[in-house]
């Protein structure tokens, strides 16, 4: 069995503490938390916060958003069919326009939970290989390994 795996990253417009992104934090426990409820939704990285955005390891304005999703069913329905997507239709007041890949997928066996490394490295496969079984995103899926 495999659930699926996903990482996006944010370049931010400015700092956290910032009155620009101050509507972006006060809603980042509420996303949070539906996340958690929402059916298929298995695991997210997070810190001792409740959030992970002290871990940068893309660079200093870069946030990060790794989780594990039962499917990607579950997974599109949290990002398009929640009120997630009023907080996504927002991203470019917060966020930069990333050049390149800023999202991917993965298939993981059932409960691996990835850390950031492993995260890095697919995002990488995607933004050099383009979709892959390896590292995909949701215009260009792939089925989870027989």
């Amino acid at each position: 069995m495999y659930e699926l795996a996903q990482l996006n990253i944010a370049s931010m417009k400015a700092p956290l503490e910032s009155p620009l992104l101050a509507d972006f934090v006060a809603n980042l426990d509420r996303i949070n938390q539906l996340a958690e409820r929402s059916p298929g939704y298995v695991w997210r990285l997070q810190t001792d916060d409740g959030d992970a955005t002290a871990l940068r390891p893309f660079g200093d304005s870069v946030l990060v958003n790794l989780s594990v999703w039962r499917d990607l069913e579950a997974l599109k329905a949290f990002v398009y069919d929640s009120d997630h997507v009023a907080i996504m239709r927002r991203r470019r007041e917060w966020f930069d326009r990333m050049p390149q890949a800023f999202l991917v997928l993965w298939w993981v066996p059932q409960g691996h939970r990835p850390d950031v490394a492993e995260a890095q490295a697919r995002l990488l496969h995607l933004q050099q290989h383009g979709a892959t079984p390896a590292a995909f995103t949701f215009r260009d899926p792939f089925l989870p390994p027989a």
